[in-house]
């Protein structure tokens, strides 16, 4: 099916760091698909707490990738790059991005472009790359997360949080989680956790044991990282493992060497947005052939917080900085009459 491709299109971006009034809308160039590249007409794309570190000028993008934010986007294939023979334009995909999400058009690598299953809807498609990516790998390759072990997860009601809770209840993971307040506890509850703790009124180290009879957990999903690091290793079982995706909390922490070496604890971490494309695309592959399946059959969806048009990228921030949000927000991109 043969699309028409402008030469213009309407982005998202800004010209200096700050808050969320700096985004603004642009008309720029309508980008070019490379060797192995995809161009893709965008209906929907994720808003992630990277696209928010990136706007406060925290964030960079790597070299080679759109200035623009958002790092997933769902849409139609509008052209193809030399070598690609695994996408036809007018296909139905889901991406991970490493920029440019907030535009009419965006950019994909196809080997991290996913069909998107007739059942699925195109925000909901936009909603799932990102986090899915992020936690598969955290949680499943660098965690090493196997059938019966028991998952504590910080922030559960946020996009990295609600995934973390379905696949880890998919691959029959126990799921601890952490929330800020009642309503939020009772919502992670409602996703699929076993267990919701308060931080704000109780100590989740003393929960975690009170859970767990003493015994602990096997991983920790840790997006706060700073003065968590010690509470988190405190949490674990002999052989845990502590997995750090983000650095809310700070970047230094200070914790026990030799406990850690004592109770043979394993700290690791990882940023998706560098890795190479062939990593992604491997990643991909896995999630294709193990996690794809259950999206396809409506096992897996995206907790959908609310869709903002693209012109509102600014309120589409401020509502996730707000930390009111449950599950994902995602901006409309002109979603386009023939998208569902």
């Amino acid at each position: 099916m043969a699309t028409t491709v402008s030469e213009t299109m309407t982005a998202v971006g800004f010209d200096a760091p700050g808050g969320p009034e700096v985004l603004r809308p642009e008309t720029v160039p309508v980008p070019k698909p490379g060797p192995g590249q995809v161009l893709l007409r965008v209906a929907y794309a994720g808003v992630n707490r990277p696209d928010v570190i990136q706007r406060q000028g925290f964030y960079p993008p790597p070299p080679g990738a759109s200035p623009l934010p958002g790092l997933e986007v769902s849409g139609q294939v509008a052209a193809i790059g030399e070598g690609v023979v695994t996408l036809l334009p007018g296909q139905k995909v889901c991406a991970l991005v490493a920029g440019g999400g907030y535009a009419e058009y965006c950019l994909a690598e196809a080997g991290q472009c996913l069909p998107v299953p007739e059942a699925l809807s195109m925000a909901e498609a936009a909603a799932i790359p990102e986090t899915l990516f992020t936690v598969w790998h955290n949680v499943f390759e660098r965690g090493w997360a196997r059938e019966g072990e028991t998952l504590l997860v910080h922030g559960g009601t946020s996009g990295i949080g609600s995934m973390a809770i379905m696949l880890g209840k998919l691959f029959d993971l126990t799921v601890i989680v952490t929330c800020g307040g009642a309503g939020k506890c009772a919502a992670a509850l409602a996703i699929g956790a076993d267990h919701a703790i308060d931080y704000k009124e109780s100590d989740f180290v003393a929960e975690v044991a009170r859970i767990t009879d003493g015994a602990g957990v096997h991983i920790v999903l840790d997006m706060v990282a700073g003065d968590y690091v010690a509470r988190n290793l405190k949490c674990l079982r002999d052989d845990g493992r502590h997995v750090t995706i983000a650095v809310q909390g700070g970047v230094r922490a200070e914790i026990n060497m030799a406990e850690v070496m004592r109770r043979r604890l394993t700290l690791t971490g990882s940023t998706l947005r560098p890795r190479s494309n062939e990593f992604k695309a491997l990643l991909a592959s896995e999630i294709m052939e193990l996690v794809w399946p259950l999206v396809a059959d409506g096992a897996l969806r995206p907790v959908m917080d609310r869709v903002f048009p693209l012109a509102d990228a600014a309120a589409a921030h401020a509502r996730m900085e707000s930390g009111g949000h449950v599950g994902k927000i995602v901006l409309a991109i002109g979603a386009a009459k023939d998208v569902r």
